[in-house]
């Protein structure tokens, strides 16, 4: 695949900066975009964040793109998909990199068929093959182990790169100086199929950024047991978080659901108690520098992942731990 331009595309919905996981993508795009001899643009859709081009500049950009649209401004998934055809109907971009959430998962998907591009969701890492060719490597089956996809056969890839998959590392060898161009896409004719009536709002620190997070499964017993979660995570000045059986359960929000359908975390401590170890809840703390599991089972799939493990009830264990964390 001849790669000319790797555009990295973003939203910020007013959020002030960039959204998070942008500087992973771009991290990816400039590696791209330096081992083909390609071009770096940032697309934003909607405002500028605050320092976006400075920003930018630091990840190796050549030129930050815009398209400004009242139709922009809140997420609306088709006039998304338009505007990101019309500017590859313009731009002709080889690779486009977005940071895969929420959002993103409903439009890149989209904007491939659109288009008729290559698309790889739950990415990795995009790197040059042994023969000279793209090559994606995305998580499949729950985390239990990766697939590399040949980037061949078709004009133009989108690749979504999963949560917390690399490390942010601005260019080597200084800042660049990115221009900016705005990019006209005509929206006029785009009306919206689904409309959000209310939309789930959290507030506080998110478990994506937390460096120690304590979570619980179904072996805590009752809805009523998930407090020794939370106490022991504050003891350790961390967030609580929780598998999804207990999420769809209801004894927790889904806000606190770590998993591949939760919340892809990459903290520097992870404690499971009364976690079974399930392939999806893996993919989501797996990235964890240090694994500690808390289950009476000592045949459970999360001892093959921990770095140090308790074999018992957790609701002998939890006490005991946040009566010495508190100490």
């Amino acid at each position: 695949m001849e790669t000319k331009t790797v555009a990295v595309c973003m939203w910020s919905l007013g959020q002030g900066g960039l959204p998070v996981g942008t500087e992973e993508a771009l991290t990816l795009g400039r590696k791209v975009a330096s081992a083909t001899g390609a071009r770096l643009h940032l697309l934003v859709l909607g405002s500028l964040p605050d320092d976006c081009v400075e920003t930018a500049g630091r990840f190796g950009v050549d030129d930050v793109d815009q398209i400004e649209d009242a139709a922009l401004e809140a997420f609306s998934p088709d006039a998304y998909v338009e505007a990101l055809a019309g500017y590859c109907q313009q731009e002709s971009p080889a690779l486009m990199i977005f940071s895969q959430a929420a959002d993103t998962r409903v439009v890149a998907p989209r904007l491939a068929g659109r288009v008729g591009a290559g698309v790889v969701m739950n990415a990795v890492d995009v790197a040059l093959g042994e023969g000279g060719g793209l090559q994606a490597t995305a998580s499949a089956y729950g985390g239990d182990t990766q697939m590399v996809y040949e980037l061949s056969g078709a004009a133009s890839y989108v690749v979504a790169l999963s949560a917390n998959a690399l490390l942010p590392e601005p260019a080597e060898g200084g800042a660049t100086q990115p221009g900016c161009r705005s990019i006209q896409v005509d929206l006029t004719g785009t009306n919206e199929r689904i409309r959000v009536i209310e939309q789930a709002r959290t507030e506080g620190p998110r478990l994506e950024d937390a460096d120690i997070i304590v979570s619980g499964g179904r072996g805590l017993g009752g809805p009523e047991n998930y407090k020794l979660i939370e106490q022991l995570a504050e003891a350790l000045g961390g967030l609580a978080g929780a598998s999804r059986p207990i999420v769809d359960e209801g004894w927790v929000d889904s806000s606190q659901q770590v998993g591949l359908t939760g919340k892809i975390t990459r903290p520097a401590l992870y404690l499971a108690a009364g976690i079974s170890g399930a392939s999806q809840h893996m993919a989501g703390c797996s990235a964890a520098k240090t694994i500690v599991a808390i289950n009476k089972d000592p045949d459970a799939a999360i001892f093959r992942y921990a770095s140090y493990g308790l074999v018992g009830d957790c609701l002998e264990i939890l006490p005991e731990l946040i009566r010495a964390a508190r100490q």
